[in-house]
């Protein structure tokens, strides 16, 4: 009889969690600024969260079925760069929205390119290195194009101008190249050659200095460049244990802007307190840990490095997101993964949320056929 696919049960439902709470508490977040600011429904946002989760839930169900092995063939891997390569490219003579060009305008929605940015270059350094790993001291021959590749793609979207996103992607390869085996010197003489590369765009503009120097001391400039920041410490302050209740925020009311965007977590720490804020970072904890798990437990070095790639690509974006929230970050634009308002950074993080789940159903039954017992009890014995 053929061996059903398990899928990890709490990866699963933790990510479901998520995109309840996105729905839930973009709603909240936004109902007064879609009537005061846009002149719309209190719903606006809400439906088109909504629209946004239903397709991304799509693509994840979708994902779930589809043998991750498939993605390492070369057509699909320079079909994704490629289209991701020109999508870049395009974006950059579509109209400003705040001083950047980083959407598509598709009816009332927008499509973010850089978001496919990311799983694209996942997929891609994870078959490389699969095939080039047993050289990986040679790094013009194991990383060569996946350093010409990320840097091509990251130059694109710095030109948006997108820092936050830049070093996620960078954040991301790093890890899986770390994770390859690549020794820790050559680690270190990269982020020695980049970091300040990093350093000097970042104050190269004025207003990203101006950033850096509020963020150094926010209270200096609450009204100038450090508002935002200091009306999430007002938000989450006031929230307490329990919170002000759902739909109870203050900060929503004209206070905080764009609530319902990158700062979606200082909303849910003041309508449901530190137990809310809380439990939404265990949640984000569960996806890392079964993620990794996943990836440790693949049948292959693609499935362990994609897995990788993709967990950290969720914990990345989520450990930016609050620590920007709570001011130990400088302000960089990044949404919460699942939770904030924004179609793009949804699907893609869902259809990434569907790969890593295959990468887990592929896992349990390799595991259950060759040993006849249960992964998390082969995980145990492999720690041990």
């Amino acid at each position: 009889m053929a061996r059903t696919l398990r899928s990890d049960k709490l990866l699963f439902v933790a990510t479901l969690l998520l995109v309840g709470t996105s729905i839930l508490m973009v709603y909240s977040a936004s109902s007064f600024l879609a009537m005061t600011k846009y002149h719309q429904s209190p719903y606006y946002f809400l439906f088109k969260q909504l629209a946004w989760a239903v397709i991304g839930l799509i693509a994840l169900a979708i994902t779930m079925k589809i043998d991750y092995r498939l993605y390492r063939q070369p057509a699909v891997i320079w079909v994704g760069l490629i289209g991701v390569f020109l999508a870049l490219v395009a974006v950059l003579f579509m109209p400003a929205r705040n001083g950047t060009s980083r959407w598509f305008g598709i009816g009332s929605m927008t499509v973010q390119p850089s978001e496919f940015a990311k799983i694209i270059l996942i997929i891609f350094s994870a078959a490389l290195l699969e095939r080039r790993m047993h050289r990986i001291a040679d790094v013009k021959y194991s990383l060569g194009p996946i350093l010409i590749a990320t840097g091509i793609l990251v130059a694109l979207v710095l030109k948006e101008p997108d820092f936050g996103t830049s070093v996620a992607i960078l954040t991301i390869v790093g890890a899986m190249i770390f994770s390859a085996g690549l020794s820790y010197r050559y680690l270190v003489g990269g982020f020695l050659i980049v970091a300040p590369a990093l350093a000097i765009y970042a104050i190269s503009a004025p207003y990203r200095w101006r950033r850096l120097v509020s963020f150094l001391d926010p209270w200096a400039s609450q009204l100038g460049d450090g508002y935002q920041v200091v009306q999430s410490f007002i938000a989450i302050g006031s929230g307490g244990i329990f919170g002000r209740g759902l739909m109870g925020s203050i900060a929503k009311q004209s206070f905080l802007p764009e609530p319902h965007t990158d700062f979606i977590a200082a909303i849910i720490a003041e309508e449901l307190g530190l137990v809310g804020i809380t439990l939404l970072i265990i949640a984000f904890l569960i996806i890392t840990w079964r993620g990794l798990r996943a990836a440790v437990l693949a049948p292959d070095r693609f499935g362990t490095l994609l897995g990788i790639g993709l967990t950290t690509m969720i914990a990345v974006q989520a450990f930016i997101n609050l620590s920007v929230v709570t001011g130990l970050f400088p302000n960089k634009g990044m949404p919460l993964p699942f939770v904030s308002n924004g179609g793009s950074s949804l699907v893609i993080n869902l259809l990434g949320m569907g790969i890593l789940l295959n990468i887990s159903q592929q896992a349990s039954t390799v595991a259950a056929v060759k040993t006849g017992v249960d992964p998390d009890a082969l995980s145990a014995s492999r720690r041990e």
